[in-house]
């Protein structure tokens, strides 16, 4: 499959999924909004992503309900000047980052994140945009780039608690986010897996299953999704960490 791509730069959208529960977290409002090294998980995760220079516009996909809340608590903890735009997701994720493509209709490119991935490295965002922009000009071009780390634990496959497998882990990669799709080609693929009544787990698997070619790319493996306590306190830890660095 080959992409046209116009002699100008193509347009990168950024699309932060904000719509978690946190009910794993036990977050009361959603993880999204819980403090961090002082200010909401989400507000990291969009300052973050708007960091890398290929992006130029952010859209938040939030729970449908509290838009008005989100725009007002987010606006004010961002350091980002890029555009930012609120979105009602839907009561799925599918739903919620089909809602994110539909409004960056003038998008080329959009880049997917994970609202609760605060410690997105900018330069590892970028460049995997960029690695995007570069496979559109293979004889086999890229639909997606997605980040990520190769497995280094011995995985295990298991059923009813016993082993039934110990697959070769040098075929696997832990999935991250930024996930990020010629724009075209994620919406159509998102129609076909509405079509066939496909489900998949990330943006990727509905790409792949539509016949898409999504290529990984190594990012920092403290890009971590905040699911549990013991998380917030790694984040925590980072992130006045770096808010020290910076102040130096």
């Amino acid at each position: 499959m080959t992409h046209e791509v116009t002699q100008t730069a193509p347009k990168v959208v950024g699309i932060i999924a904000a719509g978690g529960q946190g009910t794993r977290l036990g977050a009361v409002g959603g993880k999204q909004l819980l403090m961090i090294a002082g200010k909401p998980v989400v507000a990291w995760a969009i300052d973050a992503l708007a960091a890398a220079g290929l992006v130029q516009s952010i859209v938040v996909v939030c729970d449908p309900n509290r838009v008005e809340e989100y725009a007002q608590t987010i606006s004010s903890n961002v350091n980002t000047e890029k555009p930012l735009h609120f979105v009602a997701g839907g009561d799925t994720r599918e739903e919620s980052i089909v809602a994110g493509l539909l409004f960056a209709k003038t998008a080329d490119i959009v880049a997917i994140h994970d609202g609760a991935r605060p410690l997105l490295d900018e330069w590892c965002a970028n460049a995997a945009i960029q690695a995007l922009v570069d496979g559109s000009e293979e004889e086999n071009a890229l639909d997606g780039v997605v980040l990520g780390n190769p497995a280094v634990d011995t995985l295990k496959y298991v059923e009813n608690d016993c082993v039934v497998d110990t697959p070769d882990r040098n075929l696997y990669w832990h999935a991250q986010t930024p996930q990020i799709f010629w724009r075209k080609q994620l919406v159509d693929a998102y129609d076909k897996a509405r079509e066939k009544g496909y489900r998949g787990t990330d943006d990727a698997s509905y790409c792949e299953h539509a016949g898409g070619r999504v290529r990984m790319f190594a990012g920092s493996r403290n890009n971590i999704k905040i699911t549990t306590t013991e998380d917030v306190d790694f984040v925590e830890l980072l992130l006045q960490k770096n808010k020290k660095r910076t102040h130096l």
